[in-house]
C-alpha cells in the first residue's frame, strides 16, 4: 500500500513539474511575441562622444550598454541620447564650456544619424515620427537634455536646443544651477532659490511655449512642486523611482507622485539599483567595491566612484569613466561567489517599483528608463540586448499586452502628444 502511494505521489509531482514547465513555456513564447509587437523606449542612455567617431560608433557592437547591436538583439526600439553636462560654476566661463560640452553631445548623435548608421536608425522629434520610423524596421533616437546648464542665461539657447531635436530638458542636475535647486542640496539642507529662480521661471513657460516636455528627475523636491504647479503642459520624470520602496533623494515620494498623476505626467521608472533597491544594492555593492579596488591595483591605477569623477576635470572624465568601466566588466568573470552571498539588485526588484507606482497614481503615469552608461544596470537588464527579460517579468505579473504597450512607450508619448499641443496652443495665442 505504501509502494502504491508512493508511486501515486510520484505521478502527481512529476504532472505538476510538466505543467509549470508548459505554463513557462507559453509565458515566454506570450512574452516574446509581445516585446515584438510593442514599441519598447527608454527614455535615458548616456553618451560618451568617444563612440561617435567615423572609426568607433554605435553601429558596432561596443562594450558600452547601449548601440544599435544591442538594441537589435534586445529589441529596444526607440533610445533617448543624453546630452548631459555635469554642474559647475554660475559664471560665463562655466556656461561657454558647458554649452561646447552640449554641442558636441548633439553633433555626436547627429553624426550617428546623419552619418554612421543613417540606413539603420533615425531621429524622431514627435510620436507619428516614432510610429512611422518603427514601421520600417529602423531603429529610433531621441535627444533629452540632462541639465539646463549649458543653457546659460541665455533663453534663447532653448530654442536651439530644441531646433537640434531636444524634446526634454530638466532644469538642475547633481548640483544647484542657475535654474533650480538639485535633489542634492538634502544632504545638508543648503539651498540657492528655495526651489526656482525667477530665471528658472521663465524657462518652464520658455519650454511650455516650444514643446520641450519639463523633467523632474534631478531638482529638489521644492522646485518639483514649483515646476508642476507653474508648467501649463504634463511632466516627466525622465529616470526616478519610488521614495517609498528605496529612500534616495532622487527618488519621488507618494505626494509628489501624486502631484505627477493630477498634473496627467509620467514617471519612467529607473533601472538604477541604488535607486531601486538601497539596501540590497550597498550590501552587494561594497563586497564588489572590495573586487574592483583589487582589479584596479592589477592594472596598476584607480577605481573611482561615479560622484568622484564628475568633480573632476571635463577633459578627464570620459577616460576615468572608461576605465572604471574596464574595472567592472573583468569583475563581472569573478563575482559569481559575490553575488551567491549577496544578491545584486534584479529585474524583479525594479517591477516592484512599476506595480507600486501604478497601484499608487495608475497604469497611464508609469514608463520605463535604464540609466545606461550613466550608472544603471541591474541584474537581467546589464544592457540593451537584456531589453526583452523586463517585458518578460510584466507578463510574468499578469500585465495585458495593452498595458505593457502603454508602460513601455504610450504613456510616454501622450505626454509628448500633450506638450506639443500646449505648445501649439500657446503659439497660436501669440
Amino acid at each position: 500500500m505504501k509502494l502504491i502511494n508512493l508511486s501515486l505521489l510520484l505521478l502527481i509531482i512529476n504532472s505538476c513539474n510538466q505543467n509549470k514547465n508548459v505554463n513557462q513555456e507559453e509565458i515566454y513564447r506570450s512574452a516574446k511575441e509581445i516585446h515584438e509587437r510593442v514599441i519598447t523606449l527608454d527614455t535615458h542612455d548616456d553618451i560618451n562622444i568617444k563612440n561617435f567617431t567615423d572609426s568607433v560608433n554605435y553601429s558596432q557592437r561596443l562594450e558600452n550598454q547601449v548601440n544599435l547591436p544591442k538594441m537589435i538583439e534586445g529589441g529596444l526600439d526607440v533610445a533617448w541620447f543624453v546630452v548631459y553636462t555635469s554642474q559647475d560654476s554660475l559664471s560665463d566661463d562655466g556656461y561657454e564650456k558647458a554649452h561646447k560640452n552640449a554641442m558636441s553631445k548633439f553633433e555626436a548623435i547627429h553624426r550617428l544619424i546623419n552619418d554612421y548608421s543613417k540606413n539603420k536608425i533615425e531621429l524622431a522629434l514627435n510620436s507619428d515620427d516614432v510610429r512611422k520610423i518603427n514601421a520600417t524596421g529602423k531603429k529610433i533616437a531621441m535627444i533629452g537634455v540632462e541639465n539646463a546648464y549649458p543653457i546659460g542665461t541665455d533663453l534663447d539657447n532653448i530654442k536651439k536646443f530644441h531646433e537640434l531635436g531636444a524634446r526634454y530638458m530638466s532644469l538642475a542636475h547633481n548640483g544647484h544651477s542657475q535654474f533650480s535647486d538639485s535633489h542634492t542640496g538634502e544632504e545638508d539642507n543648503n539651498w540657492s532659490h528655495n526651489g526656482l529662480s525667477e530665471l528658472g521661471k521663465q524657462a518652464i513657460a520658455e519650454m511650455n511655449r516650444l514643446g520641450i516636455m519639463i523633467d523632474i528627475s534631478h531638482p529638489s523636491r521644492e522646485a518639483i512642486k514649483q515646476m508642476i504647479s507653474l508648467s501649463k503642459a504634463p511632466v516627466i520624470a525622465s529616470h526616478s523611482a519610488s521614495r517609498t520602496l528605496s529612500d534616495q533623494s532622487r527618488n519621488l515620494d507618494d505626494e509628489l507622485l501624486k502631484m505627477i498623476k493630477a498634473n496627467n505626467g509620467v514617471v519612467q521608472t529607473v533601472a538604477l539599483a541604488s535607486f531601486v533597491h538601497a539596501d540590497k544594492f550597498e550590501a552587494n555593492d561594497n563586497a564588489h567595491k572590495e573586487l574592483y579596488h583589487t582589479i584596479a591595483k592589477e592594472l596598476n591605477t584607480e577605481f573611482l566612484e561615479w560622484e568622484e569623477i564628475e568633480v573632476l576635470p571635463k577633459d578627464t572624465q570620459e577616460d576615468l569613466m572608461d576605465i572604471r568601466q574596464k574595472i567592472i566588466k573583468i569583475a563581472q568573470t569573478r563575482n559569481a561567489e559575490i553575488n551567491e552571498n549577496f544578491p545584486p539588485v534584479d529585474v524583479a526588484d525594479f517591477v516592484d517599483h512599476i506595480d507600486y507606482i501604478v497601484d499608487l497614481i495608475g497604469i497611464e503615469h508609469v514608463g520605463i528608463s535604464s540609466d545606461f552608461d550613466g550608472g544603471g544596470g541591474i541584474e537581467g537588464w546589464k544592457d540593451a540586448s537584456e531589453t526583452f527579460n523586463v517585458t518578460l517579468e510584466l507578463v510574468k505579473r499578469g500585465y495585458t499586452e495593452d498595458e505593457i504597450s502603454m508602460i513601455w512607450s504610450g504613456n510616454l508619448l501622450r505626454v509628448l502628444d500633450d506638450v506639443q499641443q500646449v505648445a501649439k496652443d500657446i503659439q497660436g495665442q501669440l
